[in-house]
């Protein structure tokens, strides 16, 4: 009888059971997972002692990688939920609780993110200090303490107090039961029982995606004055429903109120696309309403972020926890905006305030208004909330006390009853969501029911409204298609130096809408006209390559067939509901010759027709932003025997040919036509640990780094595609043979240093390979060189987190490592003045340089940066 069953949840999500020993894993978590694993009836209701509770994993395996195919693939925040409470796991007394813990078994970069990243999800900001650097008042700060310790019944834990973890390196490593598990090659896992093994792949293929848990149908909008569409009425537990969240228009603009899973789903649906989105408000960060954030990330410019600053600073540390980054790098992706609380903030004429909600994480509920004949037109966003009567027991005259004021109490009551034109409420119940009674009064002229997966009952009913998916509460009406200023926006930044007239010509061609699934363009026949993507989002097919990406608005569809007279070589398709502006050929063709473009276009042409067959940057990136690229890219060619150095300013595609990525002597990596290299010190400022020679004569394109850098999309995708070259020579499938072994106990419990010092052992390997491969002295000296340059990176690196954080002995850490730089100098020296180098001699300096200052130095900061919250 087999004793593992293994089953195929999702793309990408696998379930492992081996029921003789009662352990049930949960293979991925991206998004939405444990929706997936109820509809799979993996998670189901069950009682026992006269308790109803629900099934479930008791294992979660993480992902190797971080982000796959630009979305999180590791997200524990709602299974680890699910196990300590639907399941009863952490409960007293409950019958699910059996004294074994949640684990999360995984690499040790993406164990230790995932910790602080539900440590940050539990509580957001975790000390007075934090909440005052974010920009609260001493007073505000105290008050927000009280009433965070108050909703973790007076602690704060870290989750290695609540959750098991088991790390996988080169061994098998045992879950439990005599169930084990080993990594075969990256994101490939063998689990073993007995005699009986089975493999689990969560490796995305490229374009494949994690998969929505609901259907949503399509959705035909029109661009309002100021209107709001229902995009989500459920929770993270509504296996039918979206998150709760909605879509705001003003103007034509379209704003998001929250990101929560599956946003890129919610978009097609509503016939939006990303590059279409002006900006967001964020409420808070629990992943029912941050885990989209990466699909904003996919538009070729900055979304505007609008946020209050201790909401922003909770948001930015729960990503630099998953993603092993600075907090302060959250602003590489988003425009942010801060808002200022309990006023009105003016947002171009649409204006919002900010009001404190209690909640675990740092919160605010929002109203906007915008203004209409007889005063304001309003709209109330109460996500997340808490019951009254729970917040009344909250109470406390004891300043000392985890608590709250009366006067907190009555002010947030009266918040909660601010009259608006439409309110929607968080009705969750529980500990920290709303109540629909506490709106049995409300004088607002609708209020609206949601966060919930539960059926209302007869009394809420009675209370308040509900909407379904893809409904639209008009607060003004418009009475113009703003569609045309969006038309007339995107000719003119496609054409800046052309005059407003000529655009006109253009300009004066139907709109027209296609249905969801519709064929604007087919490959191999000639454009019967040039589409101007306004909204909604277009997938451009690749017959003869399998690939295929996403267009959004400002691309330009046919221009290229048009021009010429060709065949289109890709199928283009809508999603969703899609407008686009249909210029005639041959109008075209004229506005390009009286123009005098033909020569300019033309020598472009060819360049983007590139980019837009390659994964970086064929999807969302817009036919302006590619023409920009386009002009500024440089052909550079490379001979066999040379070493390829491009320097910090650019980045390479290959256009023809092959480039070996090498490490030590060691090819990692052969990239051929579409992959890029250059990424770690053009765009990221990460020295290099790679040697870069082509195989064979090969042609590249120089892309200037400032370019990128600006283009979320195409940074996002650099930095997935940074974090899986590095995780995979972590893993060893490339290397030789190790020397210096890096070992757990080496750890500083600061991620990001404890992955650079990993890289810095990488090199030291290369280093010794080298020496034992007999390779020449210049060979050697250069390995020696990269080494000195990372080190002189990561050192900047910790110094950097010191200064921040007022470590006391951070002068004379600093003289430490100003002593290493020193030392590296000496050893170069030496080796070049014997003109030879002695094995045993440069393994005993290495370990002494390297693992001696780690285990010394380095980890006396440790409990220090954990205290600061820095892991």
């Amino acid at each position: 009888m087999q004793s593992i069953r293994k089953i195929e949840v999702s793309t990408g999500v696998w379930w492992v059971e081996v029921p003789a020993a009662d352990v049930r894993v949960l293979c991925g978590c991206p998004a939405d997972a444990v929706k997936h694993l109820m509809k799979r009836g993996l998670i189901a209701p069950t009682e026992a002692e006269g308790v109803s509770f629900e099934t479930g994993p008791n294992v979660i395996l993480l992902s190797d990688v971080m982000v796959q195919n630009g979305t999180f693939a590791n997200l524990g925040e709602f299974p680890v939920l699910q196990m300590f409470y639907r399941q009863g796991m952490i409960i007293p007394g409950h019958p699910g609780n059996t004294g074994v813990k949640p684990l999360i078994v995984g690499s040790p970069e993406q164990v230790h993110a995932q910790l602080q990243y539900i440590y940050r999800g539990n509580y957001g900001l975790i000390s007075e200090d934090e909440l005052v650097d974010a920009g609260a008042t001493p007073e505000q700060a105290r008050a927000r303490m009280r009433l965070k310790l108050k909703f973790a019944f007076g602690r704060i834990y870290h989750p290695s107090e609540l959750i098991d973890t088991k790390v996988i390196e080169g061994e098998p490593v045992d879950i439990r039961g005599g169930v084990s598990v080993r990594r075969l090659r990256l994101n490939v896992f063998e689990f073993r029982h007995g005699d009986e093994t089975v493999i689990v792949d969560l490796n995305l293929q490229p374009f494949e995606t994690y998969e929505c848990p609901y259907p949503l149908g399509f959705y035909h909008m029109p661009r309002e004055y100021f209107a709001v569409v229902h995009s989500g009425e459920g929770d993270g537990w509504d296996i039918n429903r979206p998150s709760m969240g909605a879509v705001l228009m003003f103007q034509g603009r379209v704003y998001l109120l929250d990101a929560g899973p599956n946003i890129l789903h919610t978009l097609d649906a509503l016939g939006i696309g990303v590059n279409e989105i002006d900006g967001i408000f964020h409420t808070h960060s629990h992943d029912d309403h941050f885990a989209g954030l990466t699909t904003l990330i996919r538009a070729d410019h900055r979304i505007k972020y609008y946020a209050t600053p201790l909401v922003r600073a909770s948001v930015a540390r729960k990503m630099a926890a998953l993603l092993s980054i600075e907090p302060s790098a959250f602003a590489d992706y988003f425009e942010c905006h801060d808002l200022v609380e309990d006023i009105w903030n003016d947002i171009d004429g649409l204006e919002v305030k900010p009001l404190f909600s209690p909640h675990p994480v740092e919160t605010t509920v929002f109203l906007f208004r915008a203004l209409w004949e007889g005063g304001f037109r309003t709209y109330a966003h109460l996500a997340d909330i808490c019951r009254l009567e729970v917040l009344k027991g909250f109470i406390t005259g004891d300043d000392d006390q985890p608590g709250i004021t009366k006067a907190t109490y009555k002010r947030i009551v009266e918040d909660y009853a601010t009259p608006v034109d439409i309110k929607k409420v968080d009705v969750g119940g529980g500990m920290i969501h709303g109540d629909a009674y506490d709106f049995r009064d409300d004088t607002s002229g609708k209020v609206i029911l949601a966060h919930t997966s539960a059926r209302h009952t007869i009394a809420q009913k009675a209370i308040g409204s509900t909407a379904s998916f893809g409904t639209v509460d008009v607060l003004i009406p418009s009475n113009h298609d703003f569609i045309w200023r969006a038309a007339y926006e995107l000719l003119m930044g496609y054409f800046p130096d052309i005059a407003h007239h000529q655009i006109r010509v253009l300009l004066n061609n139907p709109v027209r809408t296609f249905n969801p699934g519709t064929i604007l363009v087919k490959e191999r026949t000639p454009a019967p006209a040039i589409f101007l993507l306004l909204s909604g989002s277009v997938e451009a097919i690749h017959m003869t390559g399998g690939g295929r990406s996403v267009l959004s608005a400002g691309a330009m569809i046919g221009e290229l067939s048009a021009l010429f007279g060709s065949a289109v070589s890709e199928t283009y398709r809508a999603i969703g509901f899609v407008k686009a502006l249909e210029i005639p050929c041959s109008l075209y063709g004229e506005f390009v010759r009286r123009n005098n473009l033909s020569a300019e276009i033309t020598r472009i042409f060819e360049n983007r027709d590139f980019l837009q067959r390659t994964w970086l940057f064929g999807e969302v990136v817009s036919t302006r932003t590619l023409n920009r690229i386009a002009k500024e890219m440089t052909l550079r060619r490379f001979e066999v025997g040379e070493t390829i150095d491009i320097g910090p300013e650019a980045m390479a595609l290959v256009v023809a040919g092959t480039v070996a990525r090498i490490l030590g002597e060691h090819v990692v990596e052969l990239l051929g036509s579409g992959d890029f290299f250059g990424e770690e010190l053009s765009i990221f400022w990460t020295p290099s640990m790679f040697r870069l020679k082509p195989v064979e004569t090969t042609d590249v394109f120089l892309v200037p780094a400032a370019l990128l850098a600006g283009i979320p999309s195409v940074r996002w995708k650099l930095f997935e595609t940074l974090g899986k070259r590095m995780t995979s020579i972590f893993e060893g499938e490339h290397m030789g043979r190790v020397i210096l072994q890096w070992h757990e106990e080496y750890r500083v419990d600061v991620l990001r240093l404890d992955t650079q010092h990993r890289r810095l052992f990488e090199q030291a390997n290369a280093i010794l390979d080298a020496v034992d491969s007999g390779r020449d002295l210049g060979e050697i000296v250069s390995l020696l060189d990269a080494m000195a340059e990372y080190a002189r990176y990561h050192f900047g690196e910790e110094e950097g987190l010191m200064a921040r954080h007022l470590y006391p002995e951070a002068e004379s850490h600093r003289t430490r490592h100003a002593r290493l730089m020193d030392q590296l100098a000496e050893m170069r020296h030496h080796l070049l003045e014997r003109g030879g180098v002695d094995s045993a001699h440069i393994l005993s300096f290495l370990k002494d340089w390297l693992v001696n200052h780690i285990c010394t130095d380095d980890r006396r900061y440790s409990h220090f940066l954990n205290s600061k919250g820095v892991y």
